[in-house]
């Protein structure tokens, strides 16, 4: 018999009260993260003269040329994937009944990383065609591997925490030493930047043309998994409950899988592989608003950009006139975080059927 988590459930209603208040108070901070992000920099900017060249629109001039065309840019990029690594943090963990999930440690991130590299090294498409096969193999190569660490980690219709854990470890060490091997082999010193960038993160390379493609994968997988809430909430309370309450677990868990590894893959695209953000901000938001789906997956979402926002700032200026990887920074934050909540965890596994 398959042993049950002996850990108490989690109450899957929101309060609903607290929740206006929440988003308010986050989309406050986003909007100072913004203007922080565009004022802050190797070259400073006073924040009401970022607010007039902001409300002023594109216009000549130094000021304006920085803002509108380097930082602006990299500070959307930054909340858009921030908010989009959150929600399918949020999802993941729901899919799989552990708070231990994150797109990076489950190997979705390192999945995506390697699909990009294979189109960098094998010159597939080139222009307008590697916006559209750069997306698709790291789709490819996210879906790839949570299915994999998926597969490894469910046994005897159990999946523990040990092995979950240790199943998205091994498929990382996979793909980040057939991206190191790619590293080594590679001759042209532009393919190595390429790859050193999807290893460890990074926004700088933010551009106006490469935001519409992230943002509507994000707006639309958002808006679906938000619609898909009751079924999430309902796999948190039990795979046999979900299964009597008419839900085809199976069927739903392969579907969003595949929603998912689609947003993950298209955000690292454009972004590396950034670890952690997955981890931390649902938790987070969980402890403000429950784990009710239709009030987690906002307040993720706005959480995860304010986070990503700040970290990026922290990247680009704490080693001025040097910037480190965004990656970087998220995990000398994350990695304590997990083991911490590793160790919260210690005593009780999650259970999926």
């Amino acid at each position: 018999m398959p042993r049950r988590s002996t850990a108490p459930r989690r109450p899957v209603r929101a309060d609903r009260r607290r929740t206006p208040l929440v988003l308010v108070l986050l989309a406050l901070a986003l909007a100072a993260g913004a203007v922080a992000g565009l004022a802050l920099g190797p070259v400073r900017i006073p924040a009401g003269q970022v607010l007039e060249i902001v409300a002023d629109g594109p216009r000549p001039g130094a000021f304006a040329s920085i803002v509108w065309d380097v930082r602006m840019p990299r500070v959307l990029l930054a909340a858009v994937v921030g908010a989009g690594l959150a929600v399918t943090g949020a999802v993941l963990q729901a899919l799989v009944r552990n708070q231990l999930a994150d797109p990076f440690l489950l190997g979705a991130s390192s999945g995506a990383s390697a699909g990009a590299v294979a189109v960098i090294v094998l010159g597939l498409g080139a222009g307008v065609a590697t916006s559209v096969t750069l997306p698709l193999a790291a789709f490819v190569g996210s879906l790839g591997a949570l299915v994999t660490v998926y597969a490894l980690a469910r046994r005897g219709g159990t999946m523990t925490t040990g092995r979950l854990i240790l199943a998205g470890v091994a498929v990382q060490y996979i793909l980040s030493a057939l991206t190191s091997l790619v590293l080594v082999l590679s001759a042209r010193a532009e393919e190595v930047r390429s790859i050193l960038f999807w290893t460890l993160g990074g926004l700088g390379g933010a551009r106006w043309d490469e935001l519409a493609l992230p943002a509507a994968v994000l707006a639309v997988g958002t808006g679906l998994l938000l619609g898909l809430a009751r079924p999430l909430d309902l796999l948190l309370a039990g795979e046999e409950d979900a299964r009597t309450l008419g839900l085809d677990t199976g069927r739903f868990r392969a579907a969003v899988f595949v929603l998912t590894s689609l947003v993950i893959g298209v955000l690292v695209a454009f972004s590396g592989a950034i670890g952690f953000v997955g981890l931390m901000v649902p938790h987070a938001a969980r402890m403000v608003v429950g784990a009710g789906h239709r009030a987690l997956l906002p307040v993720a979402a706005l959480g995860g950009a304010v986070f990503l926002m700040l970290t990026d700032l922290v990247a680009r200026t704490a080693a001025a006139p040097e910037e480190i990887p965004v990656g970087v920074v998220t995990a000398l934050v994350g990695g304590p975080f997990f083991l911490w909540m590793l160790r919260r965890s210690s005593r009780s596994e999650g259970v999926t059927g």
